[in-house]
């Protein structure tokens, strides 16, 4: 199942408005800012879907029958540029276990590059479900080597994999490589291309590089 937030008017427009905005992207803490509450926002939608339950709660005055999260989700993200975003998850559930992997493109003399993880920081997924976040799903190839990846701590109840754009390929490749039924694809808005060297466009740019400065 794939749910496109952008599809209906909503504040995440306005969001993802200002994070593609070369002029609002001049400041960093706005960026991060926005990207936070992007990540609240892919909670709040997610949190519909996960398994809820009954519970009473003593107040003051009596007793009240309300609903509650039956279990909270792990909240992973792929270092660096998915920080801003898996903050904003975090203040949404804000019990929730966290996993970080590092993931990044490694460059080849002939203008190409393969996807290198060198880290991943996970507790046990066993029958869990994963909130799976990284700004930019271009080409799906990191998000899905970090699937992979995550797997080794367990096989996940269900997965969410949450990105503010998407490229058309990044959607397809995921689909293609990822169990059919095994996760749900949660994305902001969906662009058509990709650059030669898989940026989307028209994209933001470089998450990580807008919210925490150019790295070597």
């Amino acid at each position: 199942m794939i749910h496109i937030l952008g599809n209906q008017d909503s504040l995440l427009n306005q969001y993802i408005a200002e994070v593609r905005d070369v002029e609002i992207q001049k400041d960093s803490m706005r960026f991060r800012r926005n990207m936070e509450r992007l990540g609240g926002i892919f909670a709040y939608e997610i949190s519909k879907y996960l398994p809820w339950e009954q519970k009473e709660v003593i107040t003051p005055l009596g007793d009240s029958q309300c609903r509650v999260l039956k279990t909270q989700p792990v909240i992973a993200t792929i270092l660096r540029a998915g920080l801003p975003m898996h903050y904003g998850m975090l203040n949404f559930f804000d019990q929730a276990e966290n996993a970080f992997i590092s993931a990044y493109r490694k460059p080849h003399k002939n203008g190409s590059f393969t996807i290198q993880i060198e880290y991943a920081s996970c507790p046990d997924l066993e029958d869990k479900i994963l909130l799976l976040s990284d700004p930019m799903l271009a080409t799906g190839s990191s998000m899905v080597l970090t699937y992979k990846e995550l797997l080794q701590k367990g096989k996940p109840r269900h997965t969410h994999i949450v990105a503010v754009l998407a490229s058309t390929e990044g959607v397809d490749y995921v689909k293609k490589h990822l169990p059919t039924g095994s996760f749900t694809l949660w994305l902001g808005a969906v662009d058509d291309e990709l650059t030669a060297k898989a940026y989307i466009v028209p994209g933001l740019g470089d998450a990580g590089d807008l919210a925490f400065g150019d790295k070597l």
